[in-house]
């Protein structure tokens, strides 16, 4: 027969709860046998007389007679001094020293009396006194087992009951909400509300009436449940509030926070929703943005791009330089507030790399759109100023040597038979003007191309924004569940 989990869960915490409330039970049960055990040792106040005129010895002798003849005491030593009594000695009971006290406080002739009597200390090693606790704590338990039978079977019933009491009080919220998620929800926590007043009941029944009261007060297990239930929640809800006093940002900034960038769509006392540029909805914790480095982009619109293009050995730095400075100064998008820088950065095994850093405003442009433009005029105008960008230098070796012919050298056209006649090294700013005059002859051939090409750097931030708004809410809609 294939077991039930959820049923072994129930008898496994039923007897948890038996064991814990017996060993409670047994407990107070053993301080008020305690309790009751010292109220009947009481002497009666009844006034024993030594004599007529008792002197110190025939108290002493009548006190030691009384107390050695209860055989309650060891090591009992009486001595009395002009009424005065000292007690000393052991008894396994606690409840007979104050009997030995009361005794000697009415011996007639007694003046006061200084109880020294102590328990004696119990012999916790020995098999007799094991065996006498354990006896006492069987007895106990049994002496309570009908109450905690009743105690538990009130948890269980109240145990499996709970779903279907949960349903039937949830039931009328169908005409509220067509969430299915709002009802599963309010299920749950009313199941748990039951089987918690079960536990409840379940205590006040075993006779642990402060102790339900401590499971069930704000300091006890509902307090413990309602905390860990509302810790994020809380968490997030201040970490909301902070973020709206410090504002790091605004709606429609670009930001990025732990790995995620997007424009802020809405902010919430849950958390805030990014559109990140492939149109995705990102919802952060507020939690999670507070503690987290958040870089803005926004808040300048200025941004700087950069890439990188080799040139060859054998090419004129300085030349090369000046030529890619002239074109991204020619360029509409590129600032020249911060101006554009080309440096050297590498020494590569083939070519010498140049760095290029230009300076957009990137509320109207892209950057990588106008690095992608930047790269491709930069490439056609070294090509003009014939300024060399070789790949990868390979070096190969010839054991032999390579054979010399006079007449293959006579037959190759020399460098100078390639350049055109009458024609001289490109400067920087010639350059230039060809592009400017590209640009311009294009612009009167076919000008929506040209605008074409010019829109084509424009920034994504806008049409994000604009999708951000026109998109709906992702909390709209059916739930799925």
């Amino acid at each position: 027969m294939r077991s039930n989990p959820r049923v072994i869960t129930v008898i496994g915490l039923a007897v948890a709860l038996l064991l814990s409330a017996a060993s409670v039970f047994a407990d107070t049960e053993s301080t008020n046998e305690a309790a009751i055990d010292s109220g009947s040792l009481h002497s009666t106040g009844q006034v024993i007389e030594a004599n007529a005129s008792a002197t110190d010895s025939q108290i002493q002798a009548r006190l030691q007679a009384i107390l050695t003849s209860s055989e309650q005491f060891t090591q009992l030593e009486v001595r009395v001094d002009n009424g005065l009594v000292f007690l000393k000695g052991y008894t396994d009971k606690r409840a007979f020293v104050q009997w030995a006290g009361d005794i000697a406080n009415n011996t007639q002739g007694v003046v006061a009396v200084v109880n020294n009597l102590e328990q004696s200390p119990g012999n916790y090693f020995s098999v007799s006194v094991f065996k006498s606790e354990l006896l006492k704590a069987w007895y106990k338990f049994l002496h309570a087992l009908p109450l905690l039978l009743a105690a538990a079977l009130t948890f269980v019933v109240f145990f499996f009951i709970s779903r279907p009491v949960a349903a039937f009080l949830v039931g009328p919220v169908r005409y509220v909400t067509d969430s299915t998620l709002i009802k599963v929800v309010l299920q749950r926590i009313v199941a748990v509300l039951v089987v918690l007043l079960g536990l409840y009941f379940f205590l006040r029944i075993a006779g642990l009436t402060q102790f339900a009261v401590a499971v069930m007060s704000g300091t006890g297990l509902l307090g413990l449940v309602v905390g860990f239930a509302f810790r994020d929640i809380a968490e997030n809800f201040i970490a909301s509030l902070l973020i709206s006093m410090q504002r790091p940002f605004r709606l429609g900034d670009v930001i990025e926070v732990s790995g995620f960038r997007g424009v802020v769509q809405k902010v919430t006392t849950r958390g805030t929703t990014l559109v990140d540029f492939d149109g995705n909805h990102i919802q952060v914790p507020n939690a999670t943005i507070y503690k987290e480095v958040i870089q803005n982009f926004s808040a300048n619109p200025n941004v700087r791009g950069n890439f990188l293009i080799g040139v060859g050995y054998d090419s004129k730095v300085r030349f090369a330089q000046e030529t890619a400075m002239a074109v991204m100064l020619e360029h509409p998008a590129v600032l020249a507030d911060p101006e554009p820088q080309v440096l050297i950065e590498d020494l590569a095994s083939s070519t010498i790399n140049l760095r290029v850093y230009f300076w957009v405003d990137a509320t109207q442009y892209s950057v990588i759109k106008v690095a992608s433009a930047l790269m491709r005029q930069v490439v056609r105008a070294f090509e003009a100023a014939d300024v060399s960008m070789p790949d990868d230098a390979r070096e190969i070796i010839f054991p032999q040597g390579v054979p010399w012919d006079q007449q293959d050298q006579d037959t190759q056209p020399s460098a100078q038979a390639l350049t055109k006649p009458g024609t001289e090294p490109t400067e920087p700013h010639e350059i230039s003007d060809r592009i400017s005059t590209s640009n311009h002859d294009l612009s009167e051939r076919n000008p929506e191309v040209a605008e074409r090409l010019l829109d084509d750097l424009a920034s994504d931030t806008e049409n994000i924004q604009k999708q951000a708004q026109n998109s709906r809410e992702p909390e709209e809609g059916k739930n799925i569940i």
